[in-house]
Order: structure tokens, then C-alpha cells, then sequence
């Protein structure tokens, strides 16, 4: 199976997560109009048996066309992906299929974007393209487990706008 990464948009990724967007107008000024702040962009649903934690993650960049061959979710609370640098990162989701994963979607980032998984939605690893690989990651921190992992026994190539076949 091929399937192609379009870019990312809200209205597309509303069925997975929340797109994190520093384009257009900030929501307020502040800091003697000095700082712009992009507020509340995304909802942060966590089990009670944890709390909010961040971490950061160094990832290897990847290059399209891409090999996709695991997905996982997390079953008590969301995950969110902020790169720390302005490049644009691949994220790939999919669809529950009565406990596995259905046919997956591919995205392309923009620059100034990061995105927030909904609990329990079936995605692909952190895939930066370019940049450093650096990530601020806000998700779940506690005793429980929180990631489910599905092996693809048949490798799903994800190819660019640019690649595609």
C-alpha cells in the first residue's frame, strides 16, 4: 500500500488531534507588546492516574518516501509534538478499526506547526524530515501504561506530494 502526505490542516486532522498553529494574528500582545500568545490551542485529556508532564525527544531524521511500519496510541491521555526548531515534520494517524488500526493518513507539517493527538488515536513515531530532530513532548506521566503498539505486517510506503508514483 502507497499513500500520499498532503499538508496539514485543522479542518483535516480534526478527527485525530489538534493542529498547534503560529499563523496569522496572535489571540493577545503581551510583554509591553513585545510577545505574541497563540492561547489554549489545545485540549489536554489526561486519566486521573497521571498528570501533565514535558519531556523532550531527540529524534533521527527520516527522509520521504518513508517506511511505515508501526503505529501506536496511548489509552490515558493525549500527546502533543512541538518542535523546537521551525521545521516541518511528517505525522502519520489512523482511524480505529475495532481495537487496530485502520487505514492510515499522512500530513506534512508547516513550518510553526505542531499537532496534539487526541487519547487514544493510532499514529506513527515522531518523523522529523529536516532540522534538528528536537521536540518538547506534552503527554502522560505515571504509573500506568500508556502506549499500545501495532506492528504493520504489511509496510505502508508514505510518499510526499513530490515523490508520489
Amino acid at each position: 500500500m502507497k499513500i500520499t502526505a498532503t499538508p496539514l490542516t485543522a479542518e483535516a486532522f480534526a478527527p485525530f488531534g489538534e493542529v498547534l498553529d503560529t499563523s496569522g494574528a496572535p489571540d493577545k500582545i503581551i510583554n509591553q507588546g513585545l510577545c505574541g500568545r497563540y492561547h489554549d490551542c489545545a485540549t489536554l485529556d489526561f486519566d486521573e492516574g497521571g498528570t501533565a508532564g514535558i519531556s523532550l525527544f531527540q529524534a533521527e531524521l527520516r527522509a520521504l518516501p518513508y517506511e511505515l511500519t508501526l503505529l501506536e496510541r496511548h489509552p490515558l491521555g493525549s500527546q502533543a509534538f512541538l518542535p523546537m526548531s521551525m521545521d516541518g515534520f511528517l505525522v502519520i494517524v489512523a482511524p480505529d478499526d475495532a481495537g487496530k488500526p485502520g487505514v492510515p493518513q499522512a500530513f506534512l507539517t508547516a513550518s510553526g506547526q505542531g499537532i496534539n493527538f487526541h487519547r487514544n488515536t493510532w499514529h506513527g513515531v515522531l518523523t522529523p524530515l529536516s532540522g534538528s530532530g528536537l521536540f518538547a513532548v506534552i503527554d502522560w506521566i505515571g504509573d500506568g501504561i500508556n502506549l499500545e503498539e501495532w506492528e504493520l505486517e504489511t509496510p505502508v510506503l508514505v510518499e510526499g506530494p513530490d515523490t508520489a508514483t
